[in-house]
């Protein structure tokens, strides 16, 4: 008797607890185009307290030529279940999904042609969020057959819900590491990348919807803020032993300043206990010492390229005041110097913290964007003389050379009601910034 064929995916899916999120993902799979004859889904319970387990189980029964579950202890992640699921897997690829999200039902019909048309070794299909759940969407602008992890919008998109060739997973035996609390499945999906011939997109057609829990918190305890720089050190290290130093090894490390590192020095660093501060400016001042290059820094926006050079400087005073006042305030107010901007964080041009002023820099950003957020208007009426109309403006704005503000006086012209009736707008300053 002649054996049947090997699916053309092994979809990998680890749960823990997340029902009754669950079942909508898995009825997201069982209903994709491509057919069950040529799917296969692999599902490990992590030792699930809720009713995930037994929701497994009945899928399978119910599809058992489909559905594969295998339960095990808690292993503490995903990285424990998905390694397991690679060792079963039969699929020609494989694919990974979050037990709480799903996909659209042409998703891995899509994938899989795209990946056979132009024989694709990754294949990372369309990504939004749901319920609030932010998404990098800047990879998704066109399909691309043949796009590079150091010169598109990839390092942002790390997240191992891509489709592989599990060719090249076996190849060279990529896993994730057990060990690891947060970002397991970066080493896998970066090693992936730097592996593979070729990898492509996906982004006519949304293949999968990350859904944000109802029950999602932002609650960060002390331990998550170490665990948190730990997993992105080893994580930048891992990049650092396959990547050698130069501007692709930048376009990746550039994501985990940006991204990673920049979430430790957010709002709820002032209120921390000094030294948890201390450790983590410690943490990323290691970091910056080694990977933090002038690439990298220029790349950054200035609001996260200043903290990260005030954690690296271990000014954590000055970090504390620059995170707290553009909270309450909103914009940081500019120094304008000929064609040359700069935010005044706080340490600009202090020579006890020995910051460059290239790190408060305006780079390749819109600072009237800024400076309109942080306008303030005082005053402002309508007068009428005649058939003349004016109206008068008063604003401050944050940025004069070395002063805090500015007034400014716009006046709009006078002019006929006939003109005014057409249309006519246009706001002339009395008094223009240098």
């Amino acid at each position: 008797m002649r054996a049947a064929p090997a699916p053309d995916v092994t979809v990998v899916i680890a749960v823990y607890n997340t029902m009754p999120y669950l079942t909508e993902c898995l009825n997201s799979l069982l209903g994709q185009s491509i057919g069950r004859e040529r799917l296969e889904i692999v599902a490990v319970d992590d030792g699930s307290t809720d009713d995930s387990g037994p929701e497994l189980d009945r899928f399978a029964a119910r599809y058992p030529d489909t559905v594969k579950v295998l339960h095990q202890p808690n292993s503490g992640g995903p990285a424990a279940p998905s390694n397991r699921a690679l060792e079963v897997a039969t699929g020609r690829y494989v694919y990974f999904i979050g037990s709480d999200d799903y996909l659209g039902e042409e998703a891995l019909e899509r994938m899989v042609k795209y990946g056979d048309k132009h024989g694709s070794d990754v294949v990372v299909g369309k990504m939004v969020g749901t319920n609030g759940r932010y998404v990098h969407q800047a990879l998704y602008k066109k399909n691309d057959s043949n796009v590079s992890l150091y010169d598109s919008a990839l390092p942002f998109t790390l997240a191992n819900t891509k489709l592989f060739r599990r060719e090249l997973v076996e190849k060279y035996k990529l896993r994730f590491p057990e060990h690891l609390p947060v970002g397991s499945d970066q080493p896998f999906t970066i090693e992936a990348c730097v592996r593979a011939a070729k990898i492509s997109v996906v982004a006519d057609y949304v293949c999968y919807y990350a859904v944000k829990r109802g029950d999602a918190s932002n609650i960060t305890y002390r331990a998550d803020h170490l665990a948190r720089l730990r997993a992105t050190a080893e994580i930048m290290d891992f990049t650092a032993g396959l990547i050698e130093a130069g501007p692709q090894r930048d376009a990746v490390l550039r994501r985990h300043f940006t991204w990673e590192l920049a979430k430790l020095v957010q709002d709820d660093f002032p209120s921390l206990d000094r030294e948890l501060q201390r450790q983590i400016c410690a943490g990323i001042a290691r970091l910056a010492d080694t990977y933090f290059t002038d690439g990298i820094r220029d790349a950054m926006d200035v609001k996260r390229r200043v903290r990260i050079a005030l954690a690296h400087a271990g000014a954590i005073d000055e970090l504390a005041e620059a995170i707290s006042s553009e909270k309450k305030r909103g914009a940081t107010p500019f120094v304008l110097e000929g064609t040359r901007a700069f935010a005044r964080y706080p340490g600009f041009r202090d020579p006890r913290i020995g910051l460059a002023d290239r790190v408060y820099e305006v780079l390749g950003e819109s600072v009237p964007a800024p400076l309109a957020e942080g306008t303030e208007l005082l005053a402002s009426a309508w007068e009428q003389q005649g058939d003349a109309l004016t109206y008068t403006a008063s604003v401050r704005v944050p940025v004069v050379g070395d002063v805090d503000g500015a007034v400014l006086r716009l006046v709009k012209g006078a002019m006929p009601k006939s003109a005014d009736k057409a249309g006519a707008r246009r706001l002339k300053p009395d008094h223009a910034v240098p």
